[in-house]
């Protein structure tokens, strides 16, 4: 694992992923974005992930792009589409993951980085966490971060992020449906991983079902996305983790999964 990321394993299946760049913000650069990538990509395959939480080292979850990295190439198109390219794949490898993932918020998640904590499944802040998209102010609008927001947030809270530019609290953030919980920084872990623990003691094979189809029928029209999720539920029944499931609830017994 390059020394841009940390990586561990638990013995409850939960992996987190700590991006360890503080001295640059944590920022997605090139190599932090390919880091990334190469992390989701090896943790798809990864039967021991159940669940995933990204973290941060220091003081900042992450401030979005290098700017130093951008400036270096303002001049290159390329570089840029290239950049931009680079990070909405990443942020389609979170949403695409077949694992539920949790962003652990400490600090400060600005432009791409708010993007990042956007395309997480869930997210746990601490209440001294904020988030802005920014871009506006240095003329750069936060047109791919705003994909992201626009998907959690109302139109409206999400213009107003974009169009300001301001800084909003955790508190703010939790009202807008960007984050699931805030919490005293001192009780951050505790709540990030008990909600890890909770959820990697559900059926794995029924997990990766339920968030595939979360968000292929959010883009569906009201009647399509029933007629999607009544065979999703149906081929769902003849899992073995259904069954077994089914049984286990039936006869007061907790139940074996075969995530299968």
């Amino acid at each position: 694992m390059t020394n841009l990321l940390a990586q561990h394993t638990d013995d409850n299946g939960i992996t987190t992923i700590t991006l360890n760049q503080p001295d640059r913000r944590n920022s997605l650069s090139m190599g932090m974005l390919d880091a990334l990538a190469e992390a989701l990509a090896s943790i798809a395959k990864d039967e021991a992930t159940r669940v995933v939480v990204i973290a941060a080292a220091g003081k900042v979850f992450c401030a979005g792009h290098d700017l130093k990295e951008i400036r270096d190439q303002l001049d290159s198109y390329e570089f840029q589409l290239a950049l931009f390219k680079r990070c909405s794949e990443v942020m389609q490898q979170v949403v695409n993951l077949p694992k539920p993932v949790i962003a652990r918020v400490a600090g400060v998640a600005t432009a791409a980085g708010c993007q990042l904590v956007a395309s997480c499944d869930l997210a746990v802040a601490a209440d001294s966490a904020h988030f802005a998209t920014p871009g506006v102010n240095i003329g750069l609008f936060c047109s791919t971060p705003m994909v992201a927001l626009s998907r959690n947030v109302s139109r409206k809270h999400a213009m107003e992020m974009l169009l300001t530019g301001e800084m909003i609290s955790a508190d703010r953030a939790e009202q807008l449906g960007l984050v699931n919980r805030v919490v005293d920084e001192s009780l951050l872990d505790e709540t990030v991983y008990t909600m890890a623990r909770t959820i990697a003691e559900k059926s794995g094979h029924t997990l990766k079902i339920g968030k595939g189809a979360f968000y292929k029928q959010l883009e569906m029209p009201l009647d399509k996305a029933y007629d999607y999720t009544a065979k999703v539920m149906a081929e769902n029944l003849l899992a073995d983790d259904a069954h077994e499931g089914i049984c286990a609830f039936l006869d007061k017994r907790k139940p074996e999964w075969k995530d299968s």
